[in-house]
């Protein structure tokens, strides 16, 4: 049923929450700024927008969102799980922030391979993204992902994972919940499986990650979601049945592989899809789906240790899809995000 005065809250709440993390992201800019004194910086060749311009493409998202609530697509949202919470993420980010910029300008971006945690993992995976301490490798890397996350997309990360979610209640309409299963590859620490169980409160649910410490970190937000089931993984064996899946989902994870992988990934997820399932993916902008932003994705591997971030720039994603066996693939822009949702054939012959 549609709820005015709940999508009317959400708004109020995550129009706030954008300028929070604006206001965040300018001080963060400015310690990097001091830490980095004297050395060159990157300047992008292609179009940027300015701050006031991003801020209401970040605004235009948080109003869909709301819609989207007041459509009954899904509830209002909270995305912070305390303000305690809050302050304790924002002191880790910050106190992390000197020896993550030295790396980034020492170049620095392999140490993580060398953590015990990465024995058994791939080299592309065991490596420091994002400059960050110990890669996706340790608790403490895991304790701040998600601030960082929020503090580069000025608070809008959440939102831009949610949309993800109208396509699934688009299939799931109609469905009993409870005979359905959903796939989330590469769950992080799993705000997005909190986000979707949410939404969809009957569905059992499966969030695989590589990452040993993230997979605890999501045990840890997700530990009175009953229907979630969690288990480390690698998205190019993933450890369930063929056609065992009505759902599959990945969140930010594509733009961090290699692109063989990418395509070995997405030939996994059509195993497991069941014929007529739908794979939803959520991913970074790519050259040209909003030319204004070019330059953002141009500065984005400078400031960031992302390997693979610029093959991903160029790679189509809906050939990659067809290619792979999905059929009616279909795309949307989400300010920073993308989406793109592929089906699994009913039959060869479809």
């Amino acid at each position: 049923m549609p709820n005015s005065f709940e999508a009317y809250a959400h708004l109020a709440s995550k129009t706030a929450r954008t300028g929070w993390y604006a206001a965040v992201a300018r001080i963060m800019g400015r310690r990097v700024a001091e830490l980095s004194s004297g050395a060159p910086r990157f300047q992008p060749t292609r179009p940027t927008p300015g701050e006031g311009a991003l801020f209401r493409a970040a605004l235009a998202l948080q109003r869909r969102d709301a819609e989207n609530v007041r459509r009954g697509l899904y509830p209002a949202m909270e995305d912070e799980e305390s303000l305690s919470g809050h302050i304790e993420a924002l002191r880790r980010m910050f106190a992390d922030l000197p020896a993550s910029n030295e790396r980034r300008l020492a170049g620095r971006a392999e140490e993580a391979a060398a953590l015990p945690e990465a024995e058994g993992l791939p080299d592309y995976y065991a490596r420091n993204f994002h400059y960050q301490t110990d890669g996706y490798l340790s608790e403490e890397s895991a304790r701040i992902y998600d601030i960082q996350v929020d503090t580069l997309f000025i608070g809008t990360s959440g939102t831009m994972r949610r949309q993800a979610l109208p396509p699934i209640a688009a299939y799931v309409h109609g469905k009993d919940q409870r005979n359905l299963a959903m796939l989330d590859v590469a769950c992080g620490t799993g705000r997005f499986l909190g986000q979707a169980a949410q939404a969809f409160p009957a569905m059992p649910m499966t969030g695989i990650d590589l990452s040993a410490a993230y997979i605890d970190a999501a045990r840890e937000h997700l530990a009175d979601r009953r229907t979630i089931t969690l288990q480390q993984g690698n998205g190019e064996a993933l450890p369930l049945p063929d056609a065992s899946q009505d759902i599959v989902t990945s969140i930010y994870l594509y733009h961090e592989l290699p692109g063989e992988v990418r395509r070995k990934v997405t030939t996994e997820i059509l195993r497991v899809l069941k014929p007529g399932g739908i794979y939803v993916l959520v991913d970074s902008l790519q050259w040209g789906d909003e030319p204004r932003y070019d330059g953002l994705l141009e500065a984005f591997p400078e400031r960031f240790h992302e390997p693979y971030y610029e093959h991903f720039l160029g790679d189509d994603l809906a050939a990659l899809f067809e290619a792979c066996g999905f059929e009616r693939v279909e795309t949307s822009l989400a300010f920073l995000s993308k989406v793109v949702v592929g089906r699994k054939p009913i039959s060869p012959t479809a």
